[in-house]
């Protein structure tokens, strides 16, 4: 243990490569939008954003360094390790900026940056060894804001297409889904989640629009085909870090997800797919310690069978030597 904590293992290289082009698709895109799209916000905030991100990281970590008893992971490989460690804070910064709309009020957005990176921290959970956060982190930026704050919202879904006409209004979302899912495909392995996510999604607005007189199955149907929820499909719920693995709890997961957020629409809950991502991530969480705690139980119930049965070895040894 105490080797790991002072050399922690270095990320798989596929992580490492779909952050990276995760931070790159997300960067090029937030150029777009402020010079072609129309992105609402003011330009000086992506830089605020990250400005407020990577000083969040860094800090923690070394922190965390000194806590743990080991180098911090951005040092020892130069100026390709800074960057490499500040992908993960590269994209959550820039994300919650571009999906929050607080006015002018810029602490408002430092303050969710300051949540998402830091919670990374806190919100932790043991995985197989190790511990890991378990909350998405820029959804969650995102859902702090919104409860604590009612008259914030997220960004308007029109500011990522207010500009351009057709076809290049077809042609922005087609880029996402192809860049998307070649990540998500070749790299985070995260197409079950996307495959769970959206069938499910589909299944509730039909659902919802049988139950509910006042919804249109079709007014529910047609919020897949906006830019936001297609980017929401392939660059946040399919985080790798804050989603599993196996195919079978991908599904489980995405469908989950979609789940709570019909529930919330249903209760008449606005913004209810950031609220049902962080609710899903938080159950997953709780699941997650409870393995861990029942993991750690057995282990004590062998020790203890272990000593038990060493104890009455010993006592038969005695008792032969006493004969």
């Amino acid at each position: 243990m105490a080797d790991k904590a002072k050399n922690p293992p270095r990320h798989d290289p596929r992580v490492i490569t779909a952050l990276r082009r995760f931070a790159i698709s997300i960067s090029v895109f937030n150029i777009l939008g402020y010079t072609l799209f129309g992105f609402e916000q003011p330009w000086s905030w992506p830089f605020v954003a990250l400005a407020t991100g990577y000083t969040t990281e860094i800090v923690l970590e070394l922190i965390g360094a000194r806590v743990e008893g080991r180098a911090p992971r951005f040092l020892g490989n130069g100026v390709r390790g800074l960057v490499e460690f500040l992908y993960p804070a590269h994209i959550t910064a820039i994300a919650l900026n571009m999906l929050i709309y607080v006015n002018d009020q810029v602490l408002v957005m430092m303050f969710g940056v300051v949540v998402a990176v830091g919670a990374k921290w806190v919100l932790r959970a043991p995985v197989r060894g190790r511990m890991r956060h378990f909350m998405n982190p820029s959804n969650l930026g995102i859902a702090v804001i919104l409860l604590l704050l009612p008259w914030a919202s997220i960004a308007p879904p029109y500011h990522f297409t207010e500009n351009v006409d057709n076809p290049i209004d077809w042609i922005i979302p087609a880029v996402i889904i192809i860049g998307g899912t070649m990540i998500n495909g070749k790299l985070t392995g995260r197409m079950w989640l996307i495959a769970g996510w959206v069938g499910v999604f589909a299944l509730q607005a039909v659902v919802r629009g049988l139950i509910i007189d006042d919804i249109s199955i079709l007014g529910g149907l047609s919020m897949m085909t906006g830019v936001a929820f297609i980017l929401f499909t392939n660059y946040m719920i399919t985080d790798p870090g804050t989603s599993p693995s196996r195919p079978l709890s991908q599904v489980a997961f995405g469908g989950g997800v979609a789940a709570v957020y019909g529930l919330l629409m249903g209760m008449n809950i606005p913004y209810g797919i950031f609220f049902a991502t962080a609710a899903v991530c938080l159950v997953r969480g709780g699941f997650l310690w409870s393995l861990h705690i029942v993991a750690k139980a057995r282990e004590l119930d062998a020790a203890r069978v272990s000593a038990d049965a060493e104890q009455a070895l010993e006592r038969a040894r005695e008792e032969v030597a006493k004969a």
